[in-house]
């Protein structure tokens, strides 16, 4: 809410000054500092209440007990699928199953739409399999796969490089001789070796973490990229229907905009992670007015020396377009809190309705319906 209020006093003063945008910087730092701080003190109070449960209600699950629950990143199967025996597989059976995004069993009970589906999904499904290192937690193993893991040392990173402004990066030769490409790969080539003749099968090394932090960079670059071209994609039909930037803008460049973290989120909710999901819609919002407005004027005042950047004058849509922000994020302020942090259909619903208000009144605003002179 800082934020939306200092973005309102911007637009009204005109122009933004240097102390305005170590304000909006400031600002994010605070935040951050605030979710750290505040997840520190929830998870110290509930290890309080885990390690020291009350003789007159039930004993609150400990961490072991929990990992015994089955979660919805198990097997869907249940225990009967289960070997009774560990089966150790081969390196070559478990790189095939490791690549292979195809359940059997699962195929066997789908219906014909869903295979033919699945069908079209599967070349792009092992493309991620090989390029996107992915760590669970909830497995015993970690979702180590040797002989996997060692391959997506050469193929991440060959996939963030050529994934970067549509692959140019990725031609640029160093001294005229060496293209950046097969410099990436001259090195992950033999770390990759070195990884897989000093690791074992079903046994994850200990700095296997560090495949978590390359799949999340991963997976955000192709995330990126795909919605880059999705944005690219509606830019020309805008073209071709021959819509102004601000409807263009308004419709489907802000859906195109939006597509990457909407598939984001949605995944994680879909996985058992709603609050993350919840979290991530509003931190998004926070960092893009805070960091996008607050380094964006930085570094427009850095090569001119300015201490102020004067705004041009966009008329009420401007208005309206930060006070459909304002009103969101007050609303959620109110409904979030009185619903008991419990959220239900019917808040869904409202967003719907907000959102679908706030864009008629826009795009009425922007065809001249609404005007400044009616008021």
């Amino acid at each position: 809410m800082s934020a939306v209020f200092l973005t309102f006093y911007v637009l009204y003063r005109g122009y933004v000054s240097l102390p305005d945008v170590l304000v909006y910087l400031l600002l994010y730092l605070a935040y951050v500092l605030v979710v750290v701080l505040s997840t520190w003190v929830y998870q110290r109070m509930r290890y309080q209440l885990l390690s020291a449960p009350s003789l007159d209600e039930p004993e609150l699950l400990t961490d072991t007990e929990e990992n015994t629950i089955p979660s919805p990143h198990g097997s869907e199967y249940g225990d009967e699928y289960q070997p009774l025996l560990p089966v150790q597989n081969t390196t070559w059976q478990i790189l095939l199953e490791g690549i292979n995004p195809v359940d059997s069993r699962k195929w066997r009970r789908k219906p014909w739409y869903w295979k033919i589906l699945k069908s079209f999904k599967v070349p792009v499904e092992v493309l991620l399999l090989l390029c996107v290192p992915v760590v669970d937690p909830d497995k015993e193993d970690r979702n180590w796969q040797r002989p996997l893991n060692c391959l997506h040392v050469i193929t991440s990173p060959l996939l963030c490089l050529f994934s970067l402004h549509s692959g140019a990066y990725a031609y640029i030769v160093i001294q005229g001789e060496l293209p950046v490409w097969a410099l990436l790969l001259l090195i992950g080539s033999p770390l990759s070796l070195i990884i897989f003749f000093t690791t074992r099968n079903g046994e994850p090394p200990k700095y296997h973490c560090i495949f978590s932090f390359m799949g999340f960079i991963t997976s955000a670059l192709w995330i990126s990229a795909a919605a880059t071209e999705v944005v690219n994609l509606l830019r020309t039909f805008g073209v071709i229907f021959r819509l102004s930037n601000t409807v263009l803008g308004l419709t489907l460049l802000a859906w195109g905009n939006s597509i990457g973290d909407f598939i984001s989120d949605l995944t994680l909710a879909r996985q058992g992670y709603p609050r993350m999901a919840f979290s991530a819609c509003f931190g998004g919002i926070i960092f893009n007015v805070l960091i996008g407005v607050g380094l964006g004027c930085l570094l427009q005042m850095g090569p001119s020396y300015k201490l102020q950047l004067q705004l041009e004058a966009q008329g009420l849509l401007v208005w309206i377009l930060a006070g459909g922000l304002g009103i969101s994020l007050v609303f959620s302020l109110i409904a979030v809190p009185i619903q008991c942090f419990h959220l239900r259909r019917g808040y869904g619903i409202a967003l719907f309705f907000l959102y679908g208000l706030f864009l008629v009144v826009a795009l009425l605003t922007e065809f001249g319906v609404i005007r400044l002179e009616n008021f």
